[in-house]
C-alpha cells in the first residue's frame, strides 16, 4: 500500500509547503571546512553532481575500528548526499605499495604484492561487512604509475621538485604521517618487479619553500615547521631544505619498482593522492575526506603538489573526522592499543556499531568500550521494539493485506525520495473531529512529518548525525505514547495507517545512516507457534493449569507471551 499516494488537493498543498520548505533547506546545506576552519554553503561545482575523495588505509595489516570510524563517517555522508538527490562519484584509493608493507613483507618471507593483496581483499570484505558501501572507483597506487610519474615530471619542469644522486629512499619527514592507516591512510600490493639496486638511480624531492602558500590547510607557519623537523644525515647530503619530501624513491635491492626518467623506483606516500583524485575527479573536485591526523603532512603535502603543479585548488570542501578514543587516548597500531575491526565485527551486531559511532559527531573524538556498546545495543532494542510494537498492530488488525499488497514491512520507498512517509494520510475531518481516536493518529502523523524535517535539518548542518538520531528518537518516543494511548482499543484504518508511516521514516531514515532495521514481525519456530495455539484453546476453556504450563514450556524455549487488544503474539527473549 502506498501512503503517500494523492488523496485530493489538501494533500497536494501539504506535499507543496513541505518541498518548499526542502528547497530552502537544501539551499542553505554546511559543510566544516578544515581549509577555513568555519561551516560554509555547500555548492558544489556542476549542479546536481558532486565529486568526492577519501583517503584509504595503507594495508599491511588488518584496520582497526579507529580506521573504521573515519570510513564509516563518509560512507554516511556520500549516502547522505545520495538520499538528498545529488549524483556522487565517490574515489577512495588503494595504496598498494609502501614502506610499511615492504618492512611487512620483510618479516614474514613474503613478496610486498602477497602482503597488499592479503590485507587488502581483507580491507574490502570488513567494509563490506560494515555496510560501507564500495567506492564508485577504487583506483590501486600500482595501477597509476604513469599518472604519478608525468605529475613528478611536471613538477620538476617547473622547479617545484628536484632530482638527487640516489640514497635510501627514506624521507626524513616522517613521509608516512605516522600511523597513516589509523585514520584512513591509503591500501598497498607490489610492483611491476624486484630491484636489485640500479647505478644512477636516484630520489625525487618536492621542493616545499617553492610553493609560498605550504601550510594553510594545518595553520601552520612554515618556519615554525622547520624548527621540528628531524634529519637524517643522509637525508642532509640530498634535501635542499628539511621541509623537503620525497615524490620518488630510487630503487633499493629487493624492494617492488618501476621505471621512470630518474631510473628504477617507486613513489612516495603523498604523490598518489594527489595523481589519482585529478586523474579521476578533476580540480579542484568537491570534497576530500580523511581522518583527523591526515592533516599533516599528508593533505598539507597533497596540496602543494596538485596546486604547484596546476595552478588550481586542489578540493573545495577538506573534512576530517576526529579519532576514536579508548582510555583517553587515539587508538593507534603505534600505540598498541587498539581493536581490529574483523574481532569487534565477531562480538556486536553491524547496527550497535553503528548506531555507536553515529551518536557522536564525525569532527568529535569517540571514547570507545564495551560498556558503550552495550548501552548501544540496549538503544537498538529500544528501536526494535518499537518497530515490533507496531507492525504487529497493524498486522493482527487487519493491515497485513490490502488490494494483494502486503504492508506488514514498511520501509520500501525510494531512497531518494524526500516526501514524508505520512504524505497522503488525511487530516480527517467530519463529526468526529473531536474524538479523540482522531486527536491521536494527527498527532502521531505530526510526530512523522517533524522528525523527517528535523532528521534533514541536522545532516543539513554538517552531517549532525547525532542530532538526526535525536529526532528519531523523539518519533519512537511519540510513537510509545501512540501505543499506550491506543491500550486495548481496536485500530481504525487513521490509526493503522499512521503507524505504518512512523515505521516506514524509522527504517528509511535509519537507513540513510546506513542502520539497518526490520520489523521482527510475528516470525517465529512451528513449535513455538502450536503451543501458543494451544495456550490459547487452553485459556479459551478456562484450563488455567495447562495454560500456565504450556506458558512456562514457551519460556523455556526462549519465547515471551505477550497479550494485546489482536490477540496473544510471541516475543523472542533477549
Amino acid at each position: 500500500m502506498d501512503l503517500r499516494s494523492s488523496r485530493g488537493q489538501a494533500q497536494y498543498s501539504l506535499r507543496f509547503i513541505f518541498l518548499f520548505r526542502i528547497s530552502r533547506i537544501i539551499d542553505t546545506m554546511k559543510i566544516y571546512n578544515t581549509m577555513s576552519r568555519s561551516k560554509e554553503e555547500f555548492q558544489p561545482r556542476e549542479a546536481g553532481r558532486v565529486s568526492m575523495y577519501v583517503c584509504g588505509p595503507t594495508v599491511y595489516n588488518y584496520i582497526h575500528i579507529g580506521n573504521a570510524r573515519t570510513f564509516l563517517s563518509f560512507d554516511v555522508v556520500r549516502r547522505y548526499l545520495v538520499w538528498r538527490g545529488w549524483d556522487v562519484r565517490f574515489v577512495q584509493n588503494i595504496t598498494d605499495v609502501d614502506d610499511k608493507i615492504i618492512a611487512r613483507a620483510h618479516e614474514e618471507g613474503r613478496v610486498p604484492a602477497a602482503v597488499a593483496a592479503e590485507y587488502a581483499d581483507a580491507f574490502i570484505s570488513e567494509m563490506r561487512a560494515l555496510g560501507v558501501e564500495d567506492p564508485t572507483i577504487r583506483p590501486r597506487a600500482t595501477e597509476t604509475i604513469p599518472a604519478m610519474v608525468a605529475l613528478i615530471e611536471r613538477l620538476v619542469d617547473d622547479g617545484h621538485a628536484y632530482v638527487t644522486d640516489g640514497g635510501d629512499g627514506v624521507d626524513g619527514v616522517d613521509e608516512d604521517g605516522g600511523d597513516g592507516a589509523d585514520s584512513g591512510g591509503e591500501e598497498g600490493a607490489g610492483g611491476a618487479g624486484c630491484a636489485d639496486g640500479e647505478a644512477g638511480a636516484r630520489d625525487v624531492y618536492f621542493a616545499v619553500r617553492s610553493f609560498p602558500t605550504y601550510g594553510k590547510l594545518s595553520h601552520r607557519n612554515i618556519d615554525e615547521l622547520e624548527s621540528g623537523v628531524r634529519v637524517s644525515a643522509a637525508d642532509r647530503n640530498r634535501k635542499r631544505d628539511p621541509l623537503d619530501f620525497a615524490l620518488w624513491k630510487a630503487a633499493k635491492p629487493g624492494e617492488p619498482a618501476w621505471p621512470s626518467p630518474w631510473g628504477l623506483g617507486r613513489p612516495g606516500w603523498h604523490i598518489e593522492c594527489s595523481a589519482m583524485s585529478g586523474e579521476e575527479l578533476g580540480l579542484p573536485f568537491d570534497i576530500h575526506g580523511g581522518g583527523l591526523d591526515l592533516i599533516f603532512p599528508h593533505h598539507e603535502n597533497e596540496i602543494a603538489q596538485s596546486e604547484a603543479a596546476t595552478g588550481r585548488p586542489m578540493a573545495r570542501y577538506w573534512m576530517h573526522g576526529g579519532m576514536l578514543q579508548t582510555g583517553g587516548e587515539k587508538m593507534s597500531k603505534s600505540l598498541g592499543n587498539f581493536l581490529l575491526l574483523n574481532d569487534l565485527l565477531d562480538n556486536y551486531s553491524v547496527p550497535v556499531i553503528r548506531l555507536l559511532m553515529l551518536q557522536t559527531h564525525y569532527r568529535s573524538p569517540i571514547e570507545f568500550s564495551d560498556e558503550r556498546l552495550r548501552e548501544t545495543g540496549t538503544t537498538l532494542e529500544r528501536i526494535q521494539t518499537f518497530v515490533d510494537r507496531a507492525c504487529w498492530i497493524v498486522t493482527a488488525s487487519g493491515g497485513a493485506e490490502q488490494n494483494g499488497v502486503s504492508t506488514s514491512i514498511p520501509g520500501t520507498r525510494a531512497m531518494a525520495d524526500t516526501t514524508p512517509p505520512s504524505q497522503g494520510l488525511t487530516r480527517e475531518s467530519g463529526p468526529d473531529d473531536t474524538d479523540t481516536r482522531h486527536t491521536r493518529h494527527e498527532v502521531l502523523v505530526d510526530a512523522v512529518d517533524k522528525a523527517h524535517a528535523k532528521f534533514i535539518v541536522e545532516m543539513d548542518d554538517d552531517f549532525n548525525t547525532a542530532g538526526a538520531l535525536a529526532a528519531l528518537f523523539e518519533l519512537i518516543r511519540e510513537g510509545n505514547s501512540f501505543l499506550d494511548r491506543l491500550g486495548s482499543e481496536v485500530p481504525t484504518d487513521a490509526d493503522r495507517r499512521a503507524l505504518e508511516a512512523a515505521v516506514d521514516a524509522l527504517i528509511e531514515l535509519l537507513g540513510v545512516l546506513g542502520v539497518v532495521v526490520t520489523p521482527s514481525g510475528s516470525a517465529t519456530d512451528v513449535e513455538a507457534e502450536e503451543l501458543l495455539a494451544e495456550r490459547t484453546e487452553a485459556r479459551s476453556a478456562k484450563d488455567w493449569e495447562r495454560a500456565d504450563a504450556l506458558r512456562d514450556r514457551l519460556d523455556a524455549l526462549g519465547w515471551l507471551i505477550e497479550d494485546t487488544a489482536q490477540g496473544p503474539r510471541l516475543v523472542r527473549k533477549e
